[in-house]
């Protein structure tokens, strides 16, 4: 928590001590969040990732309509993963065409809503092609989707694997070429490939190793698509330390290993937009939760500090990630 300085001994965030952030909240429990932290993370990955690469914010990591705003002025796009996000994507101004709707159980509605605005679909399944391009017909719209594959190779050691072995999530890379002469009989503005592995990952030889395969598939595909590849998203992975003993990521040899791998892509997909997707590695370490001592009470002689909020505003923030408890 370096980012949070102790003046005294109160913690600060943005320069502003907890207890008048407190009083200007009006209450406890809160959230607070630096945007200065935020902006430090998105330049520390422009000072260090290859300039080709575009760095796009996934929604879904915080949907805060204040935080959203501040990311669409950093970064190069947004990922969103419903309607209500999608409608807080374009409220930021963000030209559509920078704006993905990825996930498997997208709605008619949803998929109304994103072809209407002309946001770009992650095509997570062949029924979803089908749908797509019914209502993309019935609204005499041309809809603008990527294949999001689900790659036959995963992130080792990430915390979760998005990718590898039956996955709900994309299209499994042999079918893809199948799906793709499809989707060149129907009137669908083709943009490119969407090829995520996993996530949460401190290791950078595991993810220079995904990245590697990423770039290798994403070329093997390209051989069968309708059209030029104008967007690849190679998706992040990229963790952040959230217990004792953990490493931060170090992103230089990860950045040297994509420096050969966007060279290789200029000259095998020489229109298309290189995208880094990341969500908890932009914001994941900008904001605490505040809540307020209650009551002392021990029990069987260890001292327990109860406190107005916990696991039931947010699991992750009471220190449970999920396990079983």
């Amino acid at each position: 928590m370096d980012q949070f300085p102790i003046n005294g001994d109160c913690l600060e965030v943005g320069g502003i001590p907890l207890p008048r952030l407190a009083a200007r909240a009006g209450q406890t429990p809160f959230y607070v969040y630096d945007r200065g932290v935020m902006t430090n993370s998105v330049n520390l990955l422009r000072r260090t990732l290859p300039h080709q690469i575009s760095l796009h914010y996934a929604i879904k990591a915080n949907p805060m309509p204040a935080v959203v705003q501040h990311m669409a002025g950093l970064t190069d796009g947004l990922d969103v993963a419903s309607l209500g996000e999608m409608l807080a994507a374009l409220d930021t101004g963000i030209a559509p065409g920078k704006i993905s709707f990825a996930g498997p159980g997208k709605s008619d509605r949803e998929l109304r809503s994103a072809i209407a605005a002309s946001v770009i679909i992650n095509l997570e399944s062949a029924g979803e092609l089908e749908r797509i391009a019914a209502i993309g017909e019935a609204l005499s719209l041309t809809p603008a989707v990527s294949v999001r594959v689900n790659p036959d190779f995963e992130l080792k050691s990430s915390g979760m694997k998005m990718g590898g072995g039956p996955k709900p999530f994309g299209v499994d890379a042999e079918q893809v070429p199948q799906l793709l002469k499809r989707l060149g009989r129907l009137n669908i503005d083709f943009k490119g490939f969407h090829i995520f592995s996993g996530s949460q990952n401190l290791r950078p030889e595991a993810i220079i190793e995904a990245q590697t395969k990423t770039f290798e598939l994403a070329f093997r595909l390209a051989d069968d698509a309708p059209s030029s590849i104008t967007w690849l998203n190679i998706g992040g992975g990229f963790g952040i330390p959230y217990f004792a003993g953990e490493t931060r990521l170090d992103l230089i040899p990860v950045a040297e290993n994509l420096e050969k791998l966007v060279a290789d892509s200029s000259a095998r997909l020489p229109e298309a937009e290189i995208i880094i997707e990341l969500g908890r590695y932009l914001v994941g370490e900008a904001g605490i939760y505040v809540c307020e001592i209650v009551d002392r009470k021990e029990s069987r002689g260890e001292l327990f500090l109860v406190t107005n909020g916990g696991l039931h505003h947010h699991l992750a923030a009471s220190g449970n990630f999920g396990q079983v408890i």
